[in-house]
């Protein structure tokens, strides 16, 4: 899920910053080994400078265009995720979730950090726990390198709860509180992030368009102004990272005259980010992973004793907010988001972010998607959809055109 786009001061929100397997796996460039990459970041590169579009097609933003709503919970840490080794039993147990709403930005970089502790071990077969955006990629791309993989999972797609997020390309999104964010993890944040833009890139294109550029249009009332429910928020200052190491992904902002849009808004600017169709996405890497022969068992795990009794001597615990329960990891505190889809339009290819009027908005193949946020979202697991808030969402995304 992406968190409020209007807050100057977060990472995750500042999509303004934010830069962006074929039918058959092996179509895919490998990650891995032979195969060189450009992560690092690059040399300043010539401003880019946008194209007047064409028209904007305006969103008919109404309540009985509501096709869906979905919750879910993000699994913030605020050390950033956990990623390392430890012994159970006879048993290497590498842990791999507490991505915060990062996990499908940051999927196949943090595949790449946990693969490594993996391979240390010298085994030929892995286990995976979990069948969302981390534990499905890692599997994936274990599989690649050679291993035969089994994913152990209680829900599969699109039941997990990784196939209710946002879908867009925030690898910062409530990734690990500011005071975290030391060196050493801003470094292995950049690895991951430079790491998983590379993969997207080979994705651009494919039928159903798992993952493609859009325009996003940011408004504003100008200078000064505030977001809604400014003060009120229990969450904690996050670290900002897209805007200082990865700058040289992000195309450059363009502010719009007025008259050359259909915002009713005093301040409005023009950038491009990726945006994956989860759906056809999330069925694409399924697709793949049992085309390279991998299986799926169905389990559910209460206590983490028993994922040494799996008979594979590794396993990848990707189990996102289920590993607080699992692992009694208090430090996994959930962030509740909810989402409402509306029928999809015809020309509505765009999105848009309004901080103070609490809106964020993304074009997905299966529906425009209205996010809703309160203030109370932190530290909170209830996934009961409210609608009263979708449809308060969409009302105020009405007023946006009027």
């Amino acid at each position: 899920m992406r968190s409020d786009p209007a807050d100057p001061a977060s990472g995750r929100r500042r999509f303004l910053h934010a830069a962006g397997a074929s039918a058959l796996a092996l179509a895919m460039p490998p990650l891995l080994g032979g195969c060189a990459t450009t992560t690092t970041r690059a040399a300043a590169a010539p401003s880019i400078r946008f194209a007047q579009p064409a028209p904007l097609v305006a969103i008919r933003a109404s309540a009985d265009r509501i096709i869906a709503i979905d919750v879910c919970t993000r699994p913030f840490r605020a050390q950033g995720p956990r990623i390392e080794a430890e012994r159970m039993d006879g048993h290497t147990i590498v842990h791999c979730y507490g991505h915060g709403g990062a996990g499908w930005s940051l999927s196949w970089g943090s595949a790449e950090e946990a693969l490594a502790l993996v391979r240390e071990t010298g085994v030929t077969e892995l286990a995976v726990v979990g069948c969302g955006a981390i534990g499905l990629t890692t599997a994936l791309l274990a599989q690649r390198s050679g291993l035969q993989v089994r994913i152990y999972a209680r829900d599969r797609l699109p039941q997990v709860p990784s196939a209710f997020a946002t879908g867009v390309w925030s690898p910062a999104s409530r990734i690990a509180a500011a005071e975290h964010a030391t060196p050493a993890f801003e470094a292995q944040w950049e690895r991951m992030a430079r790491t998983s833009f590379h993969s997207f890139q080979t994705l651009l294109g494919l039928p159903g368009e798992p993952v493609g550029w859009h325009d996003f249009y940011w408004l504003s009332d100008g200078p000064g102004s505030r977001r809604a429910n400014a003060g009120e928020d229990r969450e904690p200052r996050y670290a900002m990272l897209e805007g200082r190491l990865l700058d040289d992904l992000t195309p450059d902002t363009t502010r719009l005259s007025p008259g050359s849009h259909p915002f009713a808004a005093a301040s409005v600017r023009r950038t491009s980010q990726p945006v994956f169709n989860l759906h056809a996405y999330a069925r694409l890497l399924l697709a793949d992973f049992l085309q390279l022969g991998g299986t799926i068992e169905t389990r559910t795990f209460h206590a983490a004793r028993e994922l040494a009794t799996l008979r594979e001597t590794t396993v990848v615990n990707a189990t996102g907010y289920g590993a607080r329960a699992l692992l009694d990891d208090a430090s996994v505190v959930p962030v509740r988001g909810q989402t409402a889809r509306l029928v999809p339009q015809a020309g509505v290819d765009y999105g848009l972010g309004y901080g103070r009027r609490n809106l964020f908005v993304v074009p997905r193949a299966d529906g425009i998607l209205v996010q809703a946020q309160q203030p109370t979202d932190y530290g909170n697991a209830d996934t009961t959809p409210d609608r009263a808030l979708s449809e308060a969402a969409v009302a105020r995304l009405a007023e946006v055109f009027a």
